[in-house]
């Protein structure tokens, strides 16, 4: 989550840490990035920054280009864009700027297939953000994030979730039987304890995790990372970003 660019931040607000935004892109090189809050400027600057990366998403309230995006990028030299979409978190989740289950903003997942180009595997990224208020949005949210997950085939799941690891909003989506979904980070560091990772630009650690990547089974996991860096106690954004370096099994390239 980058915090939307024309938040009132003050000494953190975009301009003052949109440097540091793209110096923690670049020090991971991702081949594929999932943003949240991002509004089309925010965006058109990564371009600027990351010219090799490919976009797909829409702005939540029209659609097209107004309101916030939950944009995935990659690496047009390593991946390869097949097929995408956007839906809305609602009762009709592909009618444009839909809310519903007590949300006042609509709330989006933005999905893309993808071919790596270096071994021609392909699967599917989604990316969410659910309601920072609603518990009946974020578990209807589940539910119709797993009504629309492919039943076969590998699946990563990148998102601010706004919900911790014990809520059942969340639990649906790695405890399910159709779609099981395993959190990277718990995958590797299951006893860990400082995870917070909304931190409200103060640093803070201890609290849920409330951003993840989730991967289907076809997934080995190599590395999972809360990101902390700073810049002499300034942050690139109000949440940590969180990181995950995985492999499909059998493969050689991550």
């Amino acid at each position: 989550n980058i915090r939307f660019g024309t938040a009132d931040d003050g000494d953190n607000s975009w301009p003052a840490r949109r440097v540091l935004v793209a110096d923690t892109i670049r020090r991971f090189d991702p081949h594929i990035l999932a943003v949240q809050e991002a509004l089309r400027f925010q965006l058109d600057e990564l371009h600027e920054a990351f010219p090799l990366f490919g976009e797909v998403g829409v702005g939540r309230d029209d659609g097209k280009e107004a309101g916030e995006y939950a944009a995935i990028l990659f690496n047009r030299n390593r991946i390869e864009h097949r097929e995408s979409g956007t839906f809305w978190f609602s009762e009709q989740p592909y009618q444009v700027g839909s809310i519903a289950w007590d949300t006042q903003i609509p709330r989006i997942c933005t999905w893309i297939k993808v071919r790596e180009r270096a071994t021609n595997d392909e699967f599917y990224v989604f990316n969410v953000h659910w309601d920072h208020q609603s518990q009946r949005s974020r578990q209807n949210s589940a539910k119709l994030l797993l009504e629309r997950l492919p039943r076969a085939g590998p699946v990563i799941v990148c998102g601010d979730f706004n919900a911790g690891e014990e809520n059942n909003a969340f639990l649906a989506l790695v405890t399910n039987d159709k779609t099981p979904l395993r959190d990277t980070f718990r995958q590797l560091h299951s006893d860990a304890t400082e995870v917070r990772t909304y931190h409200g630009f103060r640093g803070h650690t201890e609290g849920p995790k409330v951003d993840a990547v989730l991967v289907s089974s076809h997934w080995e996991i190599e590395r999972a990372t809360i990101d902390r860096s700073n810049d002499q106690g300034r942050y690139p954004a109000d949440h940590y970003p969180v990181t995950a370096t995985v492999r499909l099994s059998g493969n050689e390239s991550p």
